[in-house]
């Protein structure tokens, strides 16, 4: 019988792995596998140590509140693994700094650059604490060999300004101002997937959604995607990275139905849209 295993902070939990519902009651012995100490070890403040044990200098620096792909192995100071993602070919994925694991990790992953491998060495008070988590008993130092496998830096958005830039219609009353044109190499067309931001608006300022303020794009085929007639229209005219604020009449809308009580009948829409990715 398997339970979920949470790396957990005082004010935030998050999914980290899977391991035995059996509490078990492991004495954690003095180190003897640990990894020597070397001059290359950095201790922090807080009591946080670690060591880079692959650098690359030219990699993107993830700064808090972006989201990460991660690699680790997790063991006990007398060896014992308690989890690891390459046993599961799966690397793991959180928003670094916002308290969705452990200190030590939220701490440690801020140090590394992409493609960097690191040894963190986080005290009790950086990790679970005094609780008994099954396999981590209460006041263990963790030991974790992690690999910082991508970043993805947190859109900053602000609504887009069309000031100065011409306005083009379409043939089906379609109306947009290009921000940034994106890589006009990549157009988005018939069988790729794409990965959007936006923020949508009433024609009196009133922000009705947006994927930015989730941090979470919203993916969707570039063809007959089941959104509204302005959007399958929109989409096929960007590029990969390009900004538009997109003027949707109700016609190519919600018309006069309207939408959840949140979007009246007949209503003009804005969309300030991203293309994000192309896949």
């Amino acid at each position: 019988m398997k339970k979920n295993f949470i790396i957990i902070s005082l004010s935030a939990i998050a999914l980290f792995c899977s391991c035995k519902a059996k509490k078990s009651k492991i004495t954690e012995t003095a180190p003897n596998v640990i990894k020597p100490m070397t001059n290359d070890t950095i201790t922090t403040p807080s009591g946080l140590k670690y060591i880079i044990t692959n650098k690359n200098p030219a990699g993107l620096k993830p700064n808090s509140g972006d989201k990460i792909d991660a690699h680790y192995t997790g063991t006990l100071l007398n060896g014992k693994k308690f989890d690891s993602s390459k046993d599961r070919n799966q690397p793991f994925s959180f928003n670094v700094g916002t308290g969705q694991v452990i200190q030590g990790w939220d701490e440690g992953f801020l140090y590394l650059k992409e493609g960097e491998t690191a040894t963190l060495i986080i005290p009790a008070s950086l990790g679970y604490g005094s609780q008994d988590m099954g396999d981590i008993p209460p006041n263990s130092t963790l030991i974790f060999d992690v690999e910082l496998v991508k970043v993805y830096p947190k859109i900053q958005y602000t609504p887009y300004d069309g000031i100065g830039k011409d306005t083009i219609t379409t043939a089906s009353g379609l109306k947009y101002i290009i921000i940034d044109k994106g890589d006009i190499t990549k157009p988005a067309k018939s069988g790729t997937m794409a990965s959007m931001h936006y923020a949508g608006f009433l024609l009196n300022g009133v922000k009705f959604d947006s994927s930015f303020d989730r941090d979470q794009t919203f993916d969707l085929p570039v063809q007959n995607a089941g959104v509204i007639q302005g959007w399958k229209e929109m989409l096929l005219l960007m590029n990969k990275g390009m900004k538009v604020r997109a003027i949707l009449p109700p016609s190519l809308a919600y018309g006069s139905g309207g939408a959840g009580g949140v979007i009246p009948p007949n209503a003009t829409l804005i969309f300030d849209m991203f293309l994000a990715d192309l896949k």
